[in-house]
């Protein structure tokens, strides 16, 4: 986008990735739709399933895998970190453009480094509209123990079975770069996602884990990650 003031931008082409050592079209591979809210997803990118109970948000959409272990450092799109100490309510609080990650439906995960992951059941309510800078996010349980912003804390959808993996299965890799949009304008996008017999360059990967690799039954040999 052009600006209307002389300027240089600084940077790089990031679009130009080369996903697969081996043949792409000897790679079993699926279409998903990604969920709305979560930005620029790049090619390479760990995703999983919403697995929430109820159909009235976005189950069986994707959206970017949590990484298992985090000290907010790494980049994992799938978050909305909370911009407050959660308390023990049935509410925390995250950005404006964050809370369009969400849908009145979901099941909300919260996390931090410092407590056990817990599900709070489905979102009953979304306010964007009672203050400009944050919204609040209501959902069905209350939080078990104070998730603080001094530990990273976050929520995120249920895209997993249980919390021995915080609630986030991989179930692929994403095959070409989309933009889901962010806030109020984000529509979600379509896209292809690898789910097998694939040789793939591990430098070209993001959001994997040693549990990622677990569940789509890859393996790290060298610089490559096979997908079996």
């Amino acid at each position: 986008m052009p600006r209307d003031i002389a300027s240089i931008q600084y940077g790089t082409q990031s679009d130009y990735k080369h996903l697969y050592f081996s043949d792409a079209n000897a790679a079993l591979k699926v279409p998903i739709t990604l969920q709305a809210g979560y930005g620029k997803l790049e090619s390479g990118q760990a995703m999983a399933k919403n697995v929430s109970a109820l159909t009235t948000g976005n189950k069986d959409m994707y959206v970017p895998y949590n990484l298992t272990v985090f000290d907010g450092t790494e980049t994992s799109p799938g978050r909305a970190y909370l911009v407050a100490d959660s308390g023990t309510v049935a509410y925390v609080y995250v950005t404006m453009d964050d809370s369009y990650k969400f849908s009145v439906g979901d099941d909300l995960i919260i996390n931090s480094s410092g407590e056990t992951v817990e599900n709070l059941g489905a979102i009953t309510a979304i306010d964007r509209t009672t203050e400009q800078h944050r919204a609040k996010i209501t959902a069905t349980a209350s939080v078990g123990n104070d998730m603080t912003t001094a530990e990273t804390a976050y929520v995120c959808v249920e895209a997993g079975a249980d919390n021995s993996n915080n609630y986030s299965d991989c179930a692929g890799i994403l095959e070409k770069s989309v933009d889901t949009g962010t806030g109020s304008t984000a529509e979600g996008a379509i896209a292809t996602m690898v789910v097998s017999n694939a040789v793939l360059y591990l430098g070209m990967c993001s959001g994997i884990d040693a549990a990622s690799e677990t569940d789509i039954s890859a393996t790290e040999y060298g610089n490559f990650l096979l997908i079996k």
